[in-house]
């Protein structure tokens, strides 16, 4: 057996490094090590509660309207208020922007240009790859930024600004959306649904929405000229629905709220077999993080983030959350899979979680998701207000849940003496790159790495690449 060591990854929020036990030509174990330490969660301690609206956001300029909304819900929870109807839509359209673009960036900028290495130089589909996807200089690029960039006035117009917005508060949004702002609005919609449209799916957005088996999307691949087609037959060429299976136990805290529920349902779920979502149940582990504390795992309104640099045991900054004592995947296929998708589930119960399912999920959601704005928009009533305030109490207590695009993001606050006593975050990388807790459990990104296949020589693998990658780590959001 032999240690390899991967990292720094390129392309990735933040720094990150995988060490592999390789046994012949692959991988026997892993460690997810997240070598950054940043401390949030100290920063807001003390601090009035309204300062979490300003300050959490900076935790990341990718899915900084995610965190916001976050704090927004967990302020909102212990003021005992919720957001009006016209402010959850301006949240909903905004966050919905935010999280499409945010897949959008992963599979364009991040994602395709490790198909354009060398190693696959050989193979038949490489020369287009490569004029396509190539990083700084590949063609799609140049159509999918300018698109992108069209797309997010749409954040602009309803938040004020991106990344780092503060318009979105606990009891809906400060932003007053007039009638002719609505058709600019529709607008700028038609103009990335035509985007979307003819070079990311090569159809219509909901011809792939409504795709329902695996066999269904085999024949939509072979018919469709886009992005996403291209790459499903790169995916079947080299098996990427075989690897980076995490064990498929999925979490989702339920996105886009609305009256009638979630658009995207709450929940858990072991393979297909959805259960309800406990989150007394969440704990944070730091048996293997350089963290200061012993004991039982905590829940994390009892936690805390005391960094231990001198730690002789463990490996990362990173803690190791888990569900009722067990480690979960979060992220676009966990959503997917909990909203029971039916290609999702057949994913699961086919080849269950892997690479290409991970990036069709995120398609998915692209696809219901410009719709559904588009429904949305309808729905205003600029006539109505867009906010309720609430009074922060002394003593308090509140979960902020929502999902990011990544997946599952928590806030959890507790005031005392009208001021923050304890702050706590559990980022989507954080569940998915967890680190052993003290039962030896490994976290999906170690589960999904073993197995992965080594080529003869390799020093950076490909494999190991394409497996990190599908989960889209933020590493600067992971540790606080």
């Amino acid at each position: 057996m032999s240690r390899l060591v991967v990292g720094p990854f390129n392309r990735v929020e933040g720094d990150l490094e995988v060490r592999l036990d390789v046994e012949g030509d692959h991988v026997q174990s892993a460690q997810v090590v997240s070598p950054l330490y940043r401390g949030f969660e100290g920063m807001l301690k003390d601090k009035d509660p309204r300062d979490a609206l300003v300050i959490s956001p900076r935790i990341c300029g990718i899915c900084s309207v995610s965190q916001s909304i976050a704090a927004a819900n967990a302020l909102g929870a212990a003021q005992g208020i919720k957001p009006l109807p016209n402010g959850q839509l301006v949240t909903n359209i905004v966050h919905a922007s935010e999280n499409v673009s945010d897949h959008l960036t992963h599979f364009y900028m991040f994602f395709m240009p490790d198909f354009t290495r060398d190693t696959y130089a050989g193979a038949a589909w490489y020369p287009a790859i490569s004029e396509r996807f190539s990083a700084i200089t590949g063609a799609a690029s140049q159509d999918m930024l300018p698109a992108r960039a069209e797309f997010m006035h749409i954040v602009g117009l309803l938040a004020g600004k991106w990344p780092h917005t503060l318009s979105l508060q606990p009891g809906g949004a400060t932003r007053v959306v007039a009638q002719h702002e609505v058709q600019h609005l529709r607008a700028v919609l038609s103009g990335f649904r035509r985007f979307l449209q003819r070079f990311v799916f090569g159809g219509s957005l909901e011809a792939f929405a409504d795709i329902a088996s695996l066999d269904d999307l085999a024949n939509w691949r072979e018919t469709c000229r886009g992005d996403l087609p291209t790459f499903l037959k790169v995916s079947k060429d080299l098996g990427l629905a075989k690897l980076g299976g995490s064990g498929d136990r999925f979490l989702s805290f339920g996105a886009y709220p609305s009256a009638e529920g979630h658009l995207f349902a709450r929940g858990v779920s072991h393979g297909t077999e959805l259960q309800v979502l406990d989150t007394a149940l969440i704990s944070e582990d730091i048996s293997n993080a350089w963290m200061q504390g012993e004991g039982p795992a905590l829940h994390p309104f009892d936690g805390r983030t005391k960094p231990d640099g001198d730690m002789a045991q463990g490996y990362t900054w990173c803690k190791a959350p888990r569900l009722d004592g067990l480690p979960a995947e979060v992220g676009a296929l966990a959503r997917q899979v909990i909203a029971r998708h039916p290609l999702a589930l057949d994913y699961i119960s086919q080849t269950g979680g892997n690479i290409e399912a991970r990036i069709v999920a995120r398609f998915l959601e692209v696809a219901i998701l410009v719709p559904q704005m588009e429904a949305w928009l309808e729905t205003i009533r600029p006539d109505d207000a867009f906010i309720t305030h609430g009074v922060t109490p002394d003593k308090a207590e509140g979960a902020g849940l929502v999902e990011a695009a990544r997946g599952a993001l928590g806030h959890w606050l507790r005031i005392d003496q009208g001021r923050i006593a304890n702050y706590q975050i559990i980022a989507p990388t954080t569940w998915n790159f967890s680190p052993r807790d003290a039962g030896g459990q490994a976290g999906p990104l170690e589960q999904a790495l073993v197995n992965a296949p080594i080529r003869n020589g390799e020093v950076d693998p490909v494999s190991v690449q394409h497996i990190v990658r599908s989960f889209d780590p933020c590493m600067v959001c992971t540790v606080h």
